[in-house]
């Protein structure tokens, strides 16, 4: 079923309206929201996908009401802490690209453990965008390319496509094949804005905490039926 498929991008949305909508706060569709994201990741390494990028706190969250915020970075601790445990002894090699000085400090020491103790698994790859904006990422990537020019370490002349995407936080990380957003919005949100060119799209009207295994599977089986050309004939 997988067989064309190498990374999954997924905007995990609709925790806050799920929430609203059964008269619960929004930390509820969060809580919830959780319990779905550990389903679809024991699903997704069932089918043997080899990444699976997740949008799990952008730079524009940090906008949110603070007691929002705070509660997120409370279950984000609870995560690291210990829920991801399961997909890391699965195999699991996860990586986090973002703007981590914005976090914590005892969330970045562990985001830093978790990457290095889990860097030589090979099964499959969870990459965990947090604190993460694309428009930020591809300014600090010029930033990058403008200093080893200036170091003289690189030509001007010699930035392509290939060594702008190596100075990305995704360096290494093959581009999505198909991004899914929950939710019913229809927008990329600053998410992956270089890497998903040739991405394919799939956007769900199911509220994140709704999101099930079965209609995860239907959306890869989705993918594999479409024809890309990548700008061919």
């Amino acid at each position: 079923m997988t067989d064309n498929i190498k990374h999954v991008a997924i905007i995990m949305d609709g925790n806050g309206r799920w929430a609203t909508s059964k008269g619960l706060p929004r930390s509820a569709g969060h809580k919830k929201g959780a319990e779905t994201l550990r389903q679809i990741l024991e699903t997704a390494a069932d089918m043997k996908i080899p990444y699976i990028t997740l949008y799990a706190f952008s730079t524009e969250n940090w906008q949110r009401d603070k007691a929002e915020v705070d509660y997120l970075m409370g279950l984000l601790r609870q995560y690291l802490n210990s829920e991801i445990k399961e997909i890391e002894d699965r195999g699991a090699r996860i990586l986090f690209i973002g703007e981590r000085e914005m976090l914590a400090n005892d969330i970045i020491v562990k985001m830093s453990e978790l990457e290095r103790r889990t860097k030589n698994n090979k099964d499959f790859t969870l990459c965990i965008a947090l604190s993460y904006g694309s428009r930020a990422e591809i300014v600090a990537a010029a930033k990058k390319a403008a200093i080893l020019v200036a170091e003289g370490e690189l030509k001007v002349n010699d930035i392509d496509e290939k060594t702008f995407s190596n100075l990305l936080y995704t360096a290494g990380i093959p581009d999505p094949d198909l991004v899914i957003r929950t939710s019913g919005e229809q927008r990329i949100s600053n998410y992956l804005l270089w890497q998903i060119a040739y991405s394919e799209l799939y956007f769900t009207k199911t509220l994140w905490p709704d999101f099930s295994a079965e209609e995860f599977k239907a959306i890869i089986s989705d993918f594999n039926s479409r024809e890309r050309r990548y700008g061919k004939v």
